[in-house]
């Protein structure tokens, strides 16, 4: 493959805008960050015509497949009716309602326009709420990149990592003070005697705990039997909330996300990509008696591009869209990400490579570990994965046209037909074959 055209744009970019890119996630590209025209279903042409079957799918908002038609005409439709009122339109209450159909716990909704906003709203409510301080996270989680809860997403060196029990903190960023995770505790995932043996010792003091429920950013860890159960009973017998961060397995895994697969309720849900079929929008959502504390207006939550109107029309063609005769266009992509998880795990039987697969269908991860080594469970235990070797299939994916994330994670969707699966897995023979 040519990239002459992404080049030229990225030198060029890199003299006006920091590092050539707006989000740093989008520095690890080859051969460099690419500059893309346009997207169609499951493909994605770049500046320089090349071709690819597309993985990434914006970091997972494109469930529907790049370019929804019914996402992108209701929003064209609105378009022309105004891009921000400083008020209310009928598609904000309308994505409320679906979303309250849907989500387990969602009673009340608010919008936000990124998932780093919805969290941090979810930590403004529960401390409101409970009128403690204290946050519980897990190693591994990620949950936006602002000061207060950026931390401990990929401590890499074990001797950094501190004590299992009490990890030490680790800032995200240069550029967060360490005052800001004062009321911060870190915990490895799914050891759930940990959680409980902090609970008894400072169960009250703690306002929330707070999860990715499927350890997506990271190996796509799923949680053990058992485990958001017992997160759960804690929360209720401590008087804490109990958050999931949804922002990936909103509207991905079920049509209510992680709760309604794991049949767990948590008391708020932050929600977003998926949600809006593209558009620029999240949400937090959850308990009336906890979400109310915005609406009285004591509780602070604002944004001028909260629930704009061509965000809010789009997000209603989108849910509309999932939630059309009981589901049926999620289970493509649930269709389809089983039998590329069945068939890369053939591949690994098939070659002297020891290629893993976990997570749930519509995100799975793909990874290289020893086969004779215990399960990945929590970030620490993904140590022991060949990350180097995992980037090497990435690279030699992408070369072939087929692009993935670079830390190994999925994202499937909708409009991935049977075609785009055997070509897929064709293409991954070949990668494979070559770093064997």
């Amino acid at each position: 493959m040519d990239f002459a055209t992404s080049k030229a744009w990225y030198e060029r970019a890199k003299k006006v805008i920091p590092g050539g890119i707006c989000s740093n996630v989008r520095l690890n590209s080859v051969p460099v960050p690419l500059f893309f025209e346009r997207g169609e279903g499951s493909r994605i042409w770049d500046r320089d015509g090349n071709e690819f079957i597309d993985y990434v799918m914006g970091q997972g908002p494109m469930l529907l497949g790049h370019t929804p038609r019914p996402v992108i005409e209701a929003a064209k439709a609105t378009l022309d009716r105004g891009l921000v009122y400083a008020g209310q339109s009928e598609f904000e209450v309308r994505a409320a309602e679906l979303i309250t159909e849907l989500v387990p716990c969602a009673e009340m909704v608010r919008f936000n326009c990124t998932g780093s906003e919805a969290v941090h709203a979810a930590l403004r409510l529960a401390r409101a709420y409970t009128g403690r301080k204290k946050v519980v996270r897990f190693e591994g989680h990620y949950h936006g990149w602002f000061d207060n809860i950026a931390w401990n997403y990929g401590v890499m060196d074990p001797a950094a990592q501190g004590p299992r029990d009490d990890p030490n903190l680790h800032p995200a960023s240069l550029g967060q003070p360490l005052e800001a995770a004062a009321n911060v505790i870190v915990r490895p995932w799914n050891d759930l005697a940990l959680v409980e043996r902090l609970f008894a010792q400072q169960g009250g003091e703690i306002a929330a705990v707070l999860c990715e429920a499927v350890m997506c950013n990271w190996f796509a860890i799923m949680p053990q039997p058992g485990y958001l159960e017992g997160l759960r009973a804690l929360c209720d017998r401590h008087g804490a909330l109990l958050i999931f961060d949804e922002v990936i397995t909103g509207f991905r895994l079920a049509l209510g996300g992680a709760q309604q697969l794991f049949g767990v309720r948590p008391d708020l849900a932050t929600l977003a990509k998926a949600m809006g079929g593209g558009m620029v929008v999240s949400a937090v959502a959850g308990a009336a008696d906890v979400m109310r504390l915005f609406g009285e207006g004591k509780t602070l939550h604002a944004g001028t591009y909260n629930s704009n109107p061509v965000s809010m029309a789009g997000t209603v063609a989108a849910l509309e869209l999932l939630r059309a005769d009981h589901g049926a266009e999620l289970q493509k992509a649930h269709a389809a990400g089983k039998a590329l998880i069945d068939g890369l795990r053939e591949l690994g039987n098939d070659l002297p490579l020891p290629l893993k697969v976990q997570g749930p269908p519509p995100t799975f991860q793909v990874f290289f570990a020893p086969g004779d080594s215990q399960p990945i469970v929590d970030f620490r235990s993904s140590l022991k994965a060949d990350l180097e070797l995992g980037k090497r299939f990435w690279r030699a994916l992408h070369e072939r046209g087929v692009r993935t994330t670079a830390r190994g994670l999925w994202f499937v969707s909708t409009t991935h037909t049977a075609g785009d699966v055997d070509q897929t897995l064709e293409i991954a023979a070949d990668a494979l074959r070559s770093l064997a």
